[in-house]
């Protein structure tokens, strides 16, 4: 198989006597989307920060596009084009919806947020943050504050600010988070228009999305990885059953 665009190895993070994440390797290939699940308390959060920059590793490397990342802070790594999303909705509920994918826009050109009230107005951040918009589906909503936006579309609204960063690659925690069913097949089907366009670690609770969605899935279990490969395997894994998934699999 070809090299990995992400690939982590002998991650290691502890706090105190308690180890989040044990000796983890993972390789994450172009245009794939890659499942992590585990039950709570996994360590999937941690791992995720560690391959975001946000948690160092105590032991272990992340490489992006064969360049070793480890040490690089977050801006550095979506400088490269890795970009997160989280468990909470990061957006500013103050601004209107194109405003907080303008404000992507923005910091993915490298501009100076200095001269926003201007920026509100210019057409190359508003062109662009109404093109991810309408790509989502949240193009009549564009003028709403963000504030006003229900659950889910404030899922949506943060999954369009992370493709207006033009990443090579999508970290997903727990999209589905908090979501009802149709918010859910909605960010379903939104992921799914974007395999083989992006390529996506996704940490999510919601199995039936996963096995919708995932071209390979890894199952962490206190800190560390007891199977990876695609889901008719994972799903049939005795390890995996035992730990996680159990009869409802």
């Amino acid at each position: 198989m070809a090299e990995a665009l992400l690939a982590a190895r002998g991650l290691v993070k502890r706090y105190g006597g308690l180890v989040v994440t044990n000796d983890v390797s993972l390789d994450v290939h172009t245009g794939e989307v890659h499942a992590l699940i585990g039950p709570n308390g996994a360590g999937k959060t941690t791992l995720v920060a560690q391959l975001a920059g946000e948690v160092m590793p105590d032991a272990g490397t992340v490489y992006f596009a064969g360049i070793d990342i480890t040490r690089d802070a977050p801006f550095r790594r979506a400088m490269h084009g890795l970009a997160r999303s989280f468990q909470i909705t990061t957006i500013c509920p103050q601004f209107s919806v194109l405003d907080n994918v303008a404000l992507a826009v923005q910091a993915h050109a490298g501009h100076s947020f200095r001269f926003w009230r201007s920026a509100r107005r210019d057409h190359t951040l508003r062109e662009p943050a109404l093109h991810w918009l309408a790509e989502v589906g949240l193009a009549d909503r564009a003028e709403a504050q963000a504030a006003t936006l229900a659950h889910g579309e404030k899922r949506t609204l943060e999954l369009a600010m992370a493709l207006a960063t033009g990443p090579r690659m999508l970290l997903l925690d727990e999209p589905m988070a908090g979501a009802g069913p149709e918010d859910s097949a909605r960010m379903v089907r939104l992921l799914a228009g974007l395999k083989g366009q992006r390529t996506i670690l996704l940490v999510e609770h919601d199995m039936d999305a996963v096995f919708a969605l995932a071209d390979t899935i890894t199952v962490l279990v206190r800190g560390s990885v007891i199977a990876s490969g695609p889901p008719a395997v994972i799903r049939q894994d005795p390890a995996v059953l035992e730990a996680y998934l159990g009869e409802d699999a």
